[in-house]
């Protein structure tokens, strides 16, 4: 499945970070989205389901600081990133393996949502303003195979989707124990 096309996206502005569970990957966007002056964005695709759920979310708003508007979005990322490219000059989305268990929960057409994720990006790319937007995605494929045919899909989807979003963006890096490590960096 081809998701997204690389000549029609500045991969200046994508990069994409990944590393396992708790690798450390949000708290790398954020520090380095930080660091650009102007309006900031963080897409939540998490969803309060329970207590403690609420509780963590309500931590992540209070660590971002008042610096940071927050969307909290489970679905429709491509939309909402096109929706408010205009008004940021960073994005950060966290993160697009929860987004893919949202889809597959919810029922929903994955290829119609990364038809709209990938709008989303030719939009970014083809914009004047100096819009940069961070990706954080886990690398579900380190691991033995799952089991069940639904975790074997879910790994698959979340593999293709990091690879073509990998293909497009400007920087990689993966996290390992807190620790970054730039895996790809085009030089325009």
């Amino acid at each position: 499945m081809k998701i997204i096309s690389k000549r029609e996206t500045s991969s200046r502005k994508v990069i994409l970070i990944t590393g396992g569970a708790r690798s450390g990957k949000s708290s790398f966007a954020l520090r380095e989205a930080s660091g650009i002056t102007g309006e900031k964005a963080y897409i939540a695709t998490a969803e309060a389901l329970d207590d403690e759920m609420r509780e963590r979310i309500d931590q992540h708003k209070k660590q971002r600081g008042k610096d940071w508007d927050t969307y909290e979005e489970p679905i429709k990322i491509g939309g909402l990133v096109k929706d408010i490219g205009n008004n940021y000059h960073v994005i950060v989305v966290d993160c697009l393996t929860l987004w893919l268990s949202n889809l597959m929960h919810a029922g929903l057409n994955i290829t119609d949502a990364f038809d709209d994720l990938k709008k989303a990006l030719d939009y970014i790319g083809k914009s004047e303003r100096a819009l940069r937007i961070y990706i954080v995605s886990n690398e579900v494929g380190l691991g033995i195979v799952p089991e069940n045919e639904l975790a074997r899909r879910f790994r698959d989807i979340a593999g293709t989707l990091n690879q073509e979003i990998a293909e497009i963006a400007g920087e990689v890096y993966m996290l390992v124990a807190g620790i970054p490590l730039k895996i790809k960096e085009k030089v325009k």
